[in-house]
């Protein structure tokens, strides 16, 4: 019987290294504001939702509208944003439209903030929703 050797005395063959990935030359800070914008797009989307923003914000921005101002401050109105890195908690405050339940137009708010920021990369820790009003103008909503 003849043994087979295994090359053990004889140098292994030499394996290249695995490409290593590019050292980074700078970070990326994502401010607020996007966040904030992002996060209000999706959340005025919701059926239910009548308006964003408390008594005061809405007041404002009813001003600006009737000064021919009507695109200034609506993006991020209502929702405020605090960004570490690449995680962000988020605040919506909104205006429910009258015939709506609460407890699902704020849990479709969260669901619908949370799956928008984080298509953007962004984890998002918590959404915190205050309902501030209730649009009564509005008619019953769709679905109640």
């Amino acid at each position: 019987m003849t043994e087979v050797q295994n090359g053990s005395d004889q140098a292994p063959e030499s394996v290249a290294p695995a490409a290593q990935p590019a050292a980074p030359r700078g970070g990326t800070e994502v401010s607020e504001e996007v966040i904030e914008k992002i996060a209000g797009t999706a959340a005025r989307s919701v059926p239910g939702v009548a308006d964003l923003g408390g008594d005061v914000a809405r007041f404002f921005n009813n001003v600006l509208d009737r000064v021919g101002l009507d695109e200034v401050g609506d993006a991020g109105r209502g929702v405020s944003a605090e960004v570490r890195g690449t995680s962000a908690t988020i605040r919506v405050v909104l205006v429910i439209a009258a015939g709506s339940v609460v407890q699902e137009v704020t849990e479709a708010v969260r669901a619908t903030v949370v799956e928008a920021v984080e298509a953007y990369g962004i984890t998002v820790a918590e959404v915190n929703v205050k309902v501030d009003d209730i649009e009564l103008n509005a008619g019953p909503a769709a679905g109640a």
